[in-house]
Parts: C-alpha cells; structure tokens; sequence
C-alpha cells in the first residue's frame, strides 16, 4: 500500500474509489469490501480520500492487504483534470452535498464508468439531486452495512 500516485500498466484495467468526509460509519467498511472485490479481479485499485478517511482506511488494513494506493482527494481531482488520470470504473461514496459535486465533477472530468454509492439518514433526498449519468447505489443505512453491500454485490461492478 502507498501513499502516492503509482503509474499502471496500460493493459490493466483501474478504479479509483473517492471519499469525502468518515462521518458514516458504513463507509470504511464498504470501502474495504469493495476494494478487496476489485483486487479479487485484478483490477488495480486507488483511493482517494480526505485526510481523515485515508487514515481510518489505513488503520483498518495496516498490511495493505486490499488496498494498493492511497492518495488525497484534492490531488486525485488535479490529475484527473489534467488527464494524468484515467480510471475505467470510478466509485464515489456520498453522504452529503460535497459527495454530490465530487462526482459531479468526475463525471464531467473523465469518461469513466461512474458509480455513486449514497448512504445515511439522507439517501433519498441526496439521490434525487444526481442529475448526471451515473449508477446508483443507495441505501439510508448509517451503521449496518449489509444493505448496501447486497445492492453493491447486485450491481457487481468488479464484473465489467
């Protein structure tokens, strides 16, 4: 596991998993889960997150057995912007507005198959605000993250 970018090999398919504020507690749990799905189909896999949330995903895989790389949030945006970037399968994790805009503007930055992932007390209100062409996956689950799991699972995004 790093905490840098890593350039991959053309040939390998990547995904970059994005992360605003931990506040939910489903959300490093699911993060994990994901991220050892797309390493199970060898898909290269980074993510992005506020400092926060890097450090709650460290801690919970201190021998970086699912995650590969770990970069800041606001450095990722920069290389995608700047076409440094260009990830087959990008997944962002959403609980508030900010999440909204992030993948907003992955959307509107790259083309990229974009995965929203909603989740907390707000779901479906937050839901209603995607006005761009995503898949979403959403589920007002705050601590229980079986829910949101099978929804994952149903849309098994590691199989594209």
């Amino acid at each position: 596991m790093t905490d840098s970018t890593q350039e991959t090999p053309s040939s390998s398919k990547t995904a970059l998993i994005l992360l605003g504020c931990p506040k939910i507690p489903i959300q490093t749990s699911l993060v994990l889960y994901l991220a050892h799905r797309l390493k199970q189909t060898n898909i290269h896999t980074t993510i992005a997150g506020t400092p926060a949330a890097r450090q709650l995903i460290r801690v919970a895989d201190p021998a970086g057995h699912y995650i590969e790389e770990l970069m800041d949030l606001d450095a990722c945006i920069d290389e995608l912007a700047e076409e440094k970037r260009k990830p087959d399968s990008t997944f962002v994790y959403i609980h508030n507005d900010a999440g909204i805009s992030y993948a907003a503007t992955v959307q509107a930055l790259c083309a990229t198959r974009l995965y929203v992932l909603i989740f907390g007390e707000n779901a479906s209100q937050l839901e209603e605000l995607i006005e761009f062409p995503c898949t979403i996956i959403a589920d007002s689950s705050m601590h229980n993250p079986m829910k949101l799991k099978k929804k994952l699972e149903n849309e098994a995004p590691w199989d594209v």
